[in-house]
């Protein structure tokens, strides 16, 4: 039985996002399945930058950054000889990635978390957590910081 056709996973060009990048290939290998990368370019957080020049050289760079990330998943998708489909859209990030999920008809959705709590989690929001909430199919959350944490608080024999 074959349980994914078509992962989606959003992506953000960042280091720690290439985890959650890999574990979707390696779920689309085990699957036979395809990926949808997709770079959600948040355009409302810049929205207070003021003049139109400064907007856009903004733009510009929100542009490249964006053409970047995908250009890597291209390369890592090629090694992996998986099937991937990228887009790159405007808007909120939760809302287009849920939007996205719908209209490619993606079976998943595998997406990095910072595993942030308390008063980060309110004062930032989390875009994974409104996937969460909002997701028409299941949503794999990869903790990008865990191995960090791991490294900084390594377990030994004598630790309980």
């Amino acid at each position: 039985m074959q349980l994914y056709d078509r992962i989606l996973v959003p992506i953000d060009g960042s280091v720690d996002g290439r985890h959650a990048v890999e574990h979707a290939l390696a779920l689309a290998g085990i699957h036979d399945a395809a990926v949808h990368a997709l770079y959600v370019v948040d355009t409302a957080s810049y929205a207070g930058a003021g003049m139109e020049a400064s907007w856009t050289g903004i733009d510009d760079m929100l542009r490249s950054e964006a053409e970047e990330a995908v250009a890597e998943v291209e390369s890592l998708a090629a090694a992996h000889e998986t099937p991937v489909e990228t887009a790159i859209v405007e808007g909120s990030p939760g809302k287009a990635i849920v939007a996205h999920a719908t209209e490619a008809d993606c079976d998943l959705v595998v997406m990095g978390t910072h595993g942030r709590g308390g008063i980060d989690r309110l004062l930032l929001g989390s875009v994974a957590e409104r996937v969460v909430r909002r997701s028409p199919v299941p949503v794999l959350t990869v903790r990008l910081d865990a191995a960090e944490e791991r490294e900084a608080t390594p377990l030994d024999a004598d630790s309980t």
